[in-house]
């Protein structure tokens, strides 16, 4: 389906009927990791309605050349959900980058917010300023990693995974790749340049968040990282930090089964509000 705003055509999808979820993904990528790590959750939860969408420069919605910085980004978020739940309080769920704009609309429109799910999210804006763990591999299948013909995308699955298996490159080449192939290149590097971060203190809100959230983060994130992620938990009176071992930046594939878990204690307690 289509949102139109304006010159910008938004590309999303919705599964299911009930209680709203809005699925943000990341930086250069689409939808697909989103669908990926959420619908499987929602294969035994009935009452959800779930939207995913490209955001601009990348999957399927093309961006407008007026569109140069985050702030422009999360009012472009803003408005359609205002188009696509105009009345509704919605979940929102945000991946990486996803996350940063989340965190955004926690401090723009809180009060249509049910709950809030950051997965491995971006915390500090300038990747020189992030708090990195050393990078580490867990898991490194090297005769099945041999049989893969060198790519942009294999070089990204070495370089932000810790488990490097089949099944994970099979899950890696279904959320990550079709975003990858995907993406507005010059539109990304000019909105890098202009303007990745907001112009404001995103995190600093008047009052914390007091409804259902849950902060996903790899302890081997060597991309975000995840000491950055605990200084903003204050801000989540009802949050749950989870850091986990053995996860990068894919933790919802390297640590499937907790991530389901996780998820679904989430979904638990906001609908017990």
């Amino acid at each position: 389906m289509i949102c139109d705003i304006g010159d910008l055509h938004i590309y999303y999808e919705t599964y299911g009927e009930g209680n709203p979820v809005l699925a943000i993904h990341g930086f250069g990528i689409d939808h697909h990791v989103m669908t990926g790590c959420m619908e499987p959750i929602f294969t035994n939860r009935a009452g959800w309605k779930r939207t995913y969408f490209d955001l601009p420069g990348m999957g399927r919605t093309r961006a407008p050349r007026w569109l140069n910085d985050a702030d422009q980004m999360l009012d472009v978020i803003i408005e359609f959900c205002e188009n696509v739940i105009p009345d509704d309080q919605f979940l929102v769920a945000g991946e990486s980058y996803g996350g940063y704009l989340a965190r955004g609309l926690v401090r723009s429109i809180p009060e249509r917010l049910k709950g809030v799910l950051l997965i491995c999210p971006v915390v500090i804006a300038d990747r020189n300023r992030r708090d990195l763990p050393p990078r580490r591999v867990f898991v490194k299948d090297k005769s099945f990693l041999a049989s893969i013909a060198p790519s942009a995308q294999k070089q990204l699955f070495e370089r932000v995974l810790v488990v490097q298996d089949q099944s994970r490159w099979d899950r890696f080449t279904q959320d990550i790749v079709p975003g990858m192939n995907a993406k507005d290149e010059s539109f990304l590097k000019r909105f890098e340049n202009r303007g990745y971060s907001f112009s404001y203190e995103v995190d600093l809100l008047l009052h914390p968040f007091d409804r259902p959230a849950l902060i996903l983060v790899g302890r081997q994130d060597a991309s975000v990282g995840y000491h950055d992620s605990l200084k903003i938990a204050t801000n989540y009176s009802r949050g749950t930090v989870a850091i986990l071992d053995r996860a990068g930046h894919g933790l919802e594939v390297e640590q499937e089964t907790v991530f389901n878990c996780l998820v679904n204690e989430w979904l638990d307690r906001v609908e017990d509000v």
